[in-house]
């Protein structure tokens, strides 16, 4: 250990035997830069404390005086009193310091994070604090985005649980797992490629769990409506290099607005499945007049759009089968067929058959996609 931590202990504690004082506070004060400095030069703790233990039952050897028994005990006590003081004051400081540097590596962690998600660091830079941080950036990653269901209310995990989980998953393969603008995202490298697959799974079992505090919103459906996750994950495509990180949190992020959108039963989904999805939403204007031509009748229905667009939704999405989707909106067989007829009624396109079917079911995912009838149509 290096005993220039130790200031001027000795003689300060030579002086207290003699005199029976106590430790001043510009001396503690001392004492807990040299924890600081302990902390800062990679110094642990215990080390720290047998410093200045031993040197001082090294000096209790040495102590000058009056051999008597009650000499003996003062001067004792002053040394015994003056070590306490001191090691508890370069404790105190050493933890201090180890505060800092814990919250400065953090800063440090986050900022790094926002600069390569954003794309405004230097290539070699984002290589080089990604190095220390244990992502080879140079190689492929994936990234995985998870958000809360809009509304529903649900509860951020721990931090410390997000990122453990992510690594224990994605192991031996290096992450990094952060939030951003409201939503989790982790970094994953893709040496095997199965790694993202992983840590989604481990993030959808994490975000699960209930959470501390008041009770979160169930996310239980409402009437005839089929069960919603509270969180949604979206694995993006792997790429390598910085921009590859970029563009896979990028598809991911958008992905998932889809998926929201769409309102997809399942808790995890990649972003190459949502590709059409997204295909669709860049050219809004011809979507947009796709679903005020085809759809816009059916504002005209008793109880509005909404309901008959789910019962399309749940059709189509179980081939056609009507008691396949009466089982999914807990309604009766007639119910369904009643509304799947006053869709034909309305629109003039019969969904059993298949040229109709077509036109309706890109119309619905459109009116997914644009949140119609709960916003209006542009234009």
């Amino acid at each position: 250990m290096p005993v220039g931590l130790l200031g001027d202990y000795l003689p300060a504690v030579l002086e207290a035997a003699a005199s029976g004082r106590r430790l001043t506070g510009a001396e503690l004060a001392g004492y807990g830069r040299s924890g600081e400095a302990a902390a800062l030069a990679g110094v642990a703790l215990r080390g720290l404390v047998d410093l200045f233990l031993s040197a001082t039952w090294r000096l209790w050897r040495e102590l000058p005086g009056d051999p008597s028994v009650a000499a003996l005990r003062a001067a004792g006590l002053a040394v015994l009193r003056a070590a306490d003081d001191a090691v508890a004051a370069a404790a105190g400081g050493f933890e201090q310091a180890s505060l800092t540097v814990a919250r400065r590596e953090e800063a440090e962690r986050r900022e790094f994070f926002d600069d390569l998600l954003s794309g405004r660091g230097q290539v070699g830079d984002l290589i080089v604090r990604g190095d220390q941080l244990g992502l080879r950036l140079a190689g492929p990653h994936q990234v995985v985005v998870a958000g809360p269901v809009p509304a529903d209310g649900t509860r951020y995990p721990a931090g410390l649980d997000v990122e453990a989980a992510v690594a224990d998953a994605a192991a031996p393969a290096p992450s990094l797992a952060g939030t951003r603008g409201g939503q989790l995202v982790a970094i994953i490298g893709a040496t095997a490629g199965d790694e993202a697959d992983r840590a989604a799974r481990a993030l959808a079992r994490l975000l699960a769990r209930p959470q501390p505090g008041p009770a979160a919103v169930t996310g239980s459906p409402g009437p005839g409506m089929p069960a919603r996750p509270l969180w949604r994950i979206v694995v993006g495509r792997s790429y390598p290099g910085p921009s590859g990180v970029v563009r896979s949190y990028e598809e991911a992020a958008a992905a998932l607005e889809v998926a929201h959108r769409l309102s997809l039963p399942d808790t995890i989904a990649r972003a190459a499945d949502l590709l059409i999805y997204q295909v669709l939403l860049r050219d809004r204007t011809a979507i947009t007049d796709l679903v005020r031509t085809v759809l816009r009748p059916l504002g005209g229905a008793r109880g509005g759009a909404a309901p008959l667009l789910d019962t399309l939704s749940a059709y189509f999405g179980n081939g056609g089968v009507a008691a396949a989707a009466a089982r999914d909106l807990h309604l009766s067989v007639r119910a369904v067929t009643y509304r799947l007829a006053r869709v034909k009624d309305l629109t003039g396109r019969d969904p059993a058959v298949p040229a109709d079917a077509l036109t309706l079911q890109v119309a619905v995912i459109g009116a997914r996609l644009l949140d119609w009838p709960g916003t209006a149509l542009a234009g």
